[in-house]
């Protein structure tokens, strides 16, 4: 089985992560997609963060119905920081299935800065969602083929939309579409009093309200 592993602080999970999850699994034929919450999210720090169990519900309320998708608490129940590395190793530990890390371009560009950064490259494919603008653009970011040469390793070559390397797993690009929704943008709203029901799936939303989260 083929299993599409989503991570992030989900602060809220909005529509857009939905969008393009749900493109990935049909782009790569994914049999599963597990969204996963960072309980401690070691590059985050927010005063503004919900509480962990409360957005892994949200997730859990969110994608009922969907087939394919289902949420994991995973992070919760580890002490800690959330590292990507450890996440991805228990899986892997949990079950024989094939896991691939999806993550968005801008948390690609970052990954130079997580832990054991070299080692995630070794035990699982990355699967690096790029937001569509045009269709005349090119099918990754024209940074992306430097990005990898000069961060992760210069014996990565390019074919099609992979990026495939003798020792250490493939780097796959997966065009997805421009959602223009963020949770930054979620949390603003909600402060300033304003509708977010076009953003979000209607069960995180009323979690948010009843709970008071962001306001």
């Amino acid at each position: 089985m083929d299993i599409g592993l989503f991570g992030g602080t989900f602060n809220p999970i909005h529509n857009g992560h939905i969008g393009i999850a749900r493109h990935t699994q049909k782009e790569l034929n994914l049999n599963k997609i597990i969204l996963f919450p960072s309980a401690a999210p070691p590059h985050k720090t927010s005063c503004n963060l919900a509480p962990a169990r409360d957005r892994l519900e949200m997730i859990q309320d969110s994608i009922k119905g969907l087939d394919g998708f289902e949420a994991s608490d995973i992070e919760l129940k580890r002490k800690g920081p959330s590292f990507t590395i450890d996440t991805i190793r228990q899986f892997q530990n949990l079950c024989p299935d094939r896991f691939f890390l999806m993550m968005g371009s801008d948390a690609f560009f970052d990954i130079s800065t997580w832990k054991n950064k070299d080692q995630l490259f070794k035990v699982v494919p990355i699967v690096v969602m790029t937001r569509t603008a045009t269709k005349n653009e090119a099918a990754s970011p024209p940074s992306l083929s430097s990005f990898i040469d000069e961060n992760i390793s210069k014996g990565y070559t390019r074919i099609d939309k992979r990026f495939v390397h003798d020792q250490m797993q493939d780097i796959i690009i997966c065009n997805v579409p421009r959602i223009d929704i963020s949770s930054t943008m979620v949390r603003d709203r909600i402060k300033k009093g304003l509708s977010v029901k076009a953003l979000v799936p209607e069960a995180a939303c009323n979690i948010m309200m009843q709970r008071k989260f962001y306001q």
